[in-house]
């Protein structure tokens, strides 16, 4: 079972916020300050940590930064009253995953929670599995009904980050950056036709299609 780690010294919070979580089927360790939480976060499995900033002994801030000297992959959620932008620059330079600004709402909260869960997994794993589609990172294969089809490179990279974050709109110039470098002759035109020929080469995959967002760019959308 999946454990989370709750860190907040608002004991009020702290309770609603790990029952909230117990309620959804994890398992909760709560802690009410930085410190306390890292003195035990080598000693007890943690797959998510989740964190206010403002707390006695450690801050949100060390913690993260503490974590993440020898931890580079256990997902970290700051949930904090702190709305500036200097906070928010700070918080994902230490190497958060997601910054949830007070007051929020528990359901949204849950929901970034499974989706942070998601793609720890799938990083973790490098694999995923739609439907009747699955990619492999290490293996660099792609299979559709168990029989695979060829892709290109920048294809299977294109697809498998675009996978990672179903509903996600991703512009063309987004991917052009990502996926082409500095290339000066990407057009938007070059991202279209890519995703022509893996709309083409994924035709028959029952999980998912790839939609155009007119004016933006594409996404993936599960069926």
């Amino acid at each position: 079972m999946v454990r989370i780690f709750v860190v907040e010294d608002d004991v009020d919070l702290n309770r609603f916020v790990s029952s909230s979580l117990r309620n959804a089927g994890y398992e909760v360790s709560s802690y009410f300050d930085g410190l306390e939480a890292l003195e035990n976060f080598d000693e007890d499995k943690c797959d998510l940590l989740l964190t206010d900033i403002m707390m006695p002994k450690m801050n949100g801030f060390e913690l993260a930064e503490s974590v993440r000297a020898t931890d580079k992959t256990t997902p970290i959620i700051f949930m904090t009253a702190k709305d500036d932008k200097s906070s928010k620059m700070l918080g994902y330079n230490v190497g958060i995953d997601e910054y949830v600004t007070k007051p929020f709402d528990i359901d949204i909260l849950l929901m970034n929670i499974k989706a942070i869960l998601r793609r720890a997994k799938i990083e973790t794993e490098k694999q995923i599995t739609v439907g009747n589609f699955s990619m492999n990172v290490e293996e660099r294969t792609a299979v559709i009904d168990g029989e695979e089809i060829a892709l290109t490179v920048r294809e299977f990279d294109i697809l498998f980050k675009m996978l990672s974050y179903p509903k996600k709109t991703f512009t063309r110039s987004a991917l052009m950056a990502e996926f082409w470098d500095y290339d000066s002759s990407t057009t938007s035109r070059t991202v279209d036709v890519y995703m022509a020929k893996l709309r083409e080469k994924t035709s028959a995959c029952s999980g998912f299609e790839i939609a155009t967002v007119h004016g933006l760019g594409y996404k993936v959308v599960l069926k």
